[in-house]
């Protein structure tokens, strides 16, 4: 893929590729609305008129294509000498278009009426109300008055040719990648400065595009996407990691369920923490842990501080992430597996033949329960104080620590998560039952069953899977 760009009103998205095809998405849906035709050579740049009537597409075969949305069909194609790499419509009138062709900067008609080239280099941008236009020049990035010419900001990236520029949502920022690196500037007040650097990808950057004023999207020759999230997200994990969101994700080891908040929160096997959005099912933000908590791990965040636990050569540590400082240490565990409890006051661990539960604040042990003897490593499934361990092939067994500092009661073996009351949903089977009449009254498809890890309350169940996929499920939707 190699350019990407939201439709003005946030609900298509457009896309061209190698495969000589250009392809319009729908934003809700994730599917392909259509697919357009034409290009004789890769396409290298889209983008959607103001009106979201066309799109223009920019190839390798040295033309512009002009399609109509609503008919699928090619209504204009512009011959040029060079291969275009760039094309961009006036976000204010839908008849304006400017190309890159040749280190030119060509604009156009949509009639294929050309206007006197203004401008020279190889990537250009307006900003959402064009009254200014970004361009890239080599290593030297310029944003401009598009009436007077008049120079706003200018920018110097040292030993680096410019691919891509764009202006995000609002206009305050400006976005440029070079080689494999995207950087983000502010342009709002009369000293422009840089907000943020942003590297992960292992090849060229070949588009970016803002999601959001604080999110941008990019994508790379290494075959990947990220998310990026600039300036302070809501738990300030941007300031701990300017770590991307791949798509293709590692099989997920932990999750938190953190309804009250509005997030979940996931650990995988690559040793990258990150939160979603329960109400739209988006990542928030992520960053990198330690190699060493690459282990059993567990995060949550409390009273607005994000505390990361993992196990590393018999000892259990707790690290305050946003300040990066141990909060405590205990030693002397053998740890199969390690959760931290829905309501964020205790570690569970599998410590051996014994299930302990450990002050979240401290490290103290505040209970702990003998389990059966078994040669089969085990895994714990939360739900509040409700703690079932699982083996393959043997039965659960389950405790409720209650009151931190009480005996834990034994539970039935089924590992049971009650739903206002009313309603049980069975991990094994992936199944919701009406607990008087024992009817099923949901269930998911069987692909759902065995989740790695799952936490639920009264609304929500978040689970983890190898795959690498997150399951968020509202339950009030699901019964309504």
């Amino acid at each position: 893929m190699n350019s990407l760009t939201f439709s003005p009103d946030g609900k298509s998205l457009v896309s061209g590729s190698d495969d000589k095809t250009v392809k319009f998405w729908d934003v809700q849906t994730g599917g392909v609305v259509k697919t357009f035709y034409g290009h004789t050579q890769l396409v290298w740049s889209v983008s959607i008129s103001a009106d979201c009537t066309r799109i223009a597409s920019g190839s390798e075969d040295n033309t512009i294509y002009l399609w109509g949305i609503q008919t699928g069909e090619c209504q204009y194609v512009v011959q040029q000498q060079n291969t275009v790499h760039h094309v961009s419509f006036s976000p204010t009138d839908p008849q304006h278009l400017v190309s890159i062709s040749g280190d030119k900067v060509w604009q156009w008609k949509i009639n294929g009426h050309q206007i006197l080239p203004t401008y020279n280099g190889s990537c250009i941008g307006f900003s959402p109300d064009g009254t200014q236009v970004v361009s890239c020049n080599g290593g030297v990035v310029t944003v401009q008055d598009s009436n007077s010419r008049a120079t706003i900001a200018e920018f110097h990236i040292v030993n680096n040719d410019t691919e891509c520029c764009c202006f995000s949502p609002d206009g305050r920022l400006v976005a440029v990648a070079a080689d494999a690196t995207a950087y983000v500037w502010d342009i709002t007040n009369s000293d422009p400065h840089l907000v943020g650097t942003f590297t992960g990808h292992t090849n060229d950057i070949r588009c970016l595009v803002f999601s959001s004023p604080s999110s941008l999207i990019s994508a790379s020759r290494d075959q990947s996407v990220r998310l990026w999230q600039i300036g302070t997200s809501s738990i300030n994990l941007v300031e701990a990691s300017q770590e991307s969101v791949p798509l293709t994700l590692a099989p997920i080891k932990s999750i938190t369920l953190q309804a009250k908040d509005g997030i979940t929160i996931t650990n995988d096997s690559n040793g990258v923490v990150r939160t979603w959005d329960i109400s739209t099912g988006l990542c928030n933000a992520s960053f990198q842990t330690p190699a060493e908590s690459k282990h059993q791990r567990g995060v949550q965040q409390i009273d607005g501080r994000l505390t990361l636990i993992w196990w590393l050569d018999r000892k259990i540590y707790a690290q305050d992430v946003k300040k990066g400082e141990l909060l405590w240490v205990v030693e002397g565990l053998q740890i199969e597996d390690l959760k931290i409890s829905g309501d964020r006051s205790r570690v569970f661990c599998l410590d051996g033949l014994f299930i302990k539960a450990l002050s979240i604040q401290t490290g103290e042990v505040m209970g702990e329960v003998k389990v059966k003897k078994s040669g089969l490593i085990g895994s714990l499934i939360m739900d509040g104080s409700r703690v079932w361990l699982c083996r393959p092939l043997t039965e659960y067994q389950g405790w409720d620590f209650g009151i931190p500092g009480s005996s834990p009661i034994q539970l039935s073996n089924m590992p049971l998560l009650h739903l206002n009351g009313t309603m049980v949903w069975d991990i094994n089977l992936f199944r919701i039952k009406d607990i008087v009449t024992g009817k099923v009254v949901f269930h998911l498809p069987r692909r759902f069953a065995n989740p790695v890890c799952v936490q639920c309350d009264n609304c929500y169940l978040a689970a983890g899977y190898s795959s690498g996929e997150v399951l968020i499920l509202d339950f009030n939707h699901v019964f309504l």
